[in-house]
């Protein structure tokens, strides 16, 4: 694995009342970590996702995480933030990911452009601090009395994401393990580590009481911005013995002509997504006449259409492919293709719909000369 994302999720929550812990408790019908999990299981770059959880909320994480991809078995935390943090970098030492992204499971807003820029600013540094700046101005209290004003310049607000080459943060843990400190940037400064700081997100906040479950409860009310974008491809028949419909390889008595393997499925998947970004189609990025596409696996074009989606600061709603053919048979296969695209893509397989249809015998595809497909993709931006 290349990049793991390390979710932080064993706290007690106390301060947002009585109840279950904060990361358990209900945002808008769905639990705060599934939220958070599920913004990293969304994001291409990430590849990987374990959760550091308390020993006695087993259950409550395997509901709150049933049916996410990219997650690997939990493991439990110590008894403060940085033992959880450490026995989580412990629990993927084995597999000396390159990156690892450390972030608070009661971070649910945490957006794919955040995730992106971490990835992208760990390629020139060993860690980066994601932060805003502080604007209003700072004053002490003397005995309950307004006091001295505190110069906000160089102030900035930590938030998580915080990302670390992996070797080094795992490192930086080991030595300062006897000591106390209040997050993961601190640990890595204390060890020698530079951070780089990028800026941060308003609306990445932290719920720590009752006041931010209801900032964040109307965060989500406002929502985003919806894009829709459309696909269309088509393809002949020509000599073989399988095709390969949205990543599923299909025996039939004849293959598809292509280019790349000729997955109509896919094709227009990655059209439909690069249309609701405006980033123009599949063959604006991987041109026909470059031979090095020659029998490519379309899976490469999704997935960069899905790169492209998340830097753009847009998440996948919901796909929706319709097949279109006399033959072969779809419906036998349309649920382990729904499987592969959400593979591809970091999706719960809920988001993705895989339908066949015929013409009634008309047209091309109703003389089995080739096979059709049409493809809407709804994606979230803010």
């Amino acid at each position: 694995m290349n990049v793991v994302a390390l979710i932080v999720a064993a706290g007690r929550g106390s301060r947002a009342g009585p109840g279950a812990p904060k990361q358990y408790r209900e945002l808008g019908g769905v639990p705060v970590l599934r939220r958070t999990l599920a913004a990293f299981a969304a994001h291409p770059g990430i590849d990987g996702i374990l959760t550091v959880i308390h020993g006695d909320d087993r259950a409550e994480y395997e509901a709150a995480a049933a049916g996410l991809p990219k997650l690997l078995p939990p493991c439990l935390g110590g008894v403060t933030r940085q033992a959880s943090v450490l026995a989580g970098l412990e629990a993927l030492a084995a597999q000396m990911p390159a990156l690892v992204l450390i972030h608070d499971g009661a971070r649910p807003f945490v957006s794919a452009t955040l995730i992106s820029n971490c990835i992208e600013a760990l390629a020139t540094h060993r860690g980066v601090l994601v932060a805003l700046p502080v604007t209003d101005t700072l004053r002490r209290s003397v005995k309950g009395l307004a006091g001295p004003t505190v110069p906000r310049d160089a102030l900035w607000r930590a938030q998580t994401p915080q990302g670390f080459r992996f070797d080094a943060i795992l490192d930086a843990h080991r030595r300062m393990a006897d000591q106390a400190f209040t997050d993961d940037v601190e640990v890595a400064t204390a060890a020698g580590v530079d951070v780089a700081m990028i800026e941060g997100d308003e609306d990445n906040i932290k719920i720590t009481d009752a006041a931010d479950l209801m900032r964040a409860a109307r965060l989500l009310a406002r929502g985003g911005e919806a894009r829709t974008g459309t696909g269309f491809d088509v393809h002949k028949f020509g000599p073989g013995d399988h095709v390969w419909l949205c990543g599923v390889r299909v025996s039939h008595s004849a293959g598809l002509i292509g280019h790349s393997d000729a997955d109509v499925g896919l094709h227009a998947l990655t059209d439909a997504i690069l249309g609701a970004i405006g980033a123009g189609d599949i063959g604006k990025h991987f041109p026909p006449e470059e031979m090095k596409w020659e029998g490519a696996a379309s899976d490469i074009f999704l997935a960069h259409a899905g790169n492209l989606a998340a830097r753009a600061g847009a998440r996948i709603s919901n796909l929706d492919v319709t097949l279109i053919c006399e033959r072969p048979k779809i419906g036998p296969h349309t649920e382990a293709m729904r499987d592969r695209v959400a593979e591809i893509l970091g999706l719960e397989r809920e988001r993705v719909s895989v339908k066949a249809t015929t013409t009634e015998g008309l047209g091309f595809t109703g003389r089995n000369e080739g096979i059709a497909a049409q493809a809407v993709a709804t994606l979230i931006f803010g």
